[in-house]
């Protein structure tokens, strides 16, 4: 947990060396903000130089992004949610980067992070274009089970929100998911689904997310939001962090890392490594798991139909993924 107190900065300008010794704790003399990227959120790699024994000479700075990104996250409860983890959350026992600061600003719906990074110790960001092996994943399900394990059915911290679907949000996400299969169709990518079944797809599965014993979740563990180190896995960008059942971050880890062949011909295998790390057999794991893909489908298209949180290309490869596996679950009835 960390405690000190910053302002949010309103421009990249504002990362001076005064404010990055405060977030820091140490003196710093230089700042060079650098590889800015606005997605979801506007992030950068932040140089630095130190009057004394110096601290890291890089690291990864994340705040807010353009103003309806900003609502959005809003809505979603995750504008935020990772700068609480860093300010009163606690530990995480799994790879993940080192935080050094956080700070929120609810008046300008803005907030900022400061953390390690992890490619000065080698960590190699991943993404849905380059699928992840088989071994990849299984050391990703450790650590994830890692942290489903220590917090299984604990206590949480008050910010963590548990999944939770209001009644205002049926219409406003059916009339996304009828947008992006049109967006899809266009495209010459038709799924051969109906936004109304997706639609129930995704209210069933979040039933089944609050159901059950709650523990610590990343929340949104696909390919972008995890590297390599070594022989794991790591996990980053935690503002979807959440309460719910383990089967949510399982389920869509798993099948957004993998091509469907491979997802198809390990995936058994693959859960029951992840039960195994976890030490414990939830009834029904099988079946919970084929319920997962309908959330990572009905995101993923959420995000295409916005057209401005990720890349065309990595929504298509994922939605490919979540999809496949869906007709999968349909047509062996779970």
């Amino acid at each position: 947990m960390i405690t000190r107190v910053l302002t949010v900065p309103r421009d990249w300008s504002e990362l001076t060396p005064a404010w990055m010794s405060a977030a820091l704790g140490r003196a710093v003399t230089r700042v060079r903000v650098a590889d800015v990227v606005d997605g979801t959120n506007s992030r950068a790699v932040v140089e630095l130089g130190y009057a004394g024994s110096g601290g890291p000479p890089r690291v990864f700075v994340k705040r807010e992004g353009r103003l309806l990104n900003r609502v959005a996250l809003t809505a979603l409860g995750a504008r935020e949610a990772e700068a609480n983890l860093v300010r009163h959350g606690p530990d995480l026992p799994l790879e993940h980067p080192a935080f050094h600061a956080a700070a929120t600003d609810r008046r300008r719906l803005a907030a900022v992070v400061v953390m390690e990074d992890v490619t000065l110790r080698g960590g190699r960001p991943n993404s849905a274009l380059a699928p992840l092996t088989v071994e990849q994943v299984a050391a990703g399900l450790g650590e994830l089970a890692r942290l489903h394990g220590t917090f299984w059915d604990a206590p949480l911290p008050a910010f963590v929100r548990p999944w939770r679907l209001g009644p205002a949000w049926a219409p406003v996400a059916r009339a996304g998911f009828v947008h992006a299969l049109r967006k899809l169709r266009r495209a010459g990518h038709p799924l051969g689904l109906d936004a109304g079944e997706i639609e129930r797809g995704f209210r069933g599965w979040a039933r089944i997310a609050a159901a059950g014993p709650q523990t610590l979740l990343h929340g949104d563990p696909h390919p972008g939001n995890t590297y390599t180190v070594g022989n794991t896995v790591g996990f980053y960008d935690w503002q979807l962090v959440r309460s719910g059942s383990w089967v949510h971050d399982v389920g869509y880890f798993l099948t957004s890392s993998l091509p469907v062949a491979d997802r198809r011909e390990h995936e058994r295998a693959l859960l029951a490594g992840y039960l195994d790390a976890l030490g414990r057999r939830p009834p029904d794991a099988w079946r919970l798991y084929r319920s997962t893909p309908v959330f990572g489908l009905g995101a993923w298209l959420q995000t295409w139909a916005a057209g401005t949180f990720q890349p065309h290309d990595i929504c298509l490869v994922t939605i490919e993924r979540f999809a496949a596996a869906h007709h999968d679950a349909r047509r062996d009835g779970g």
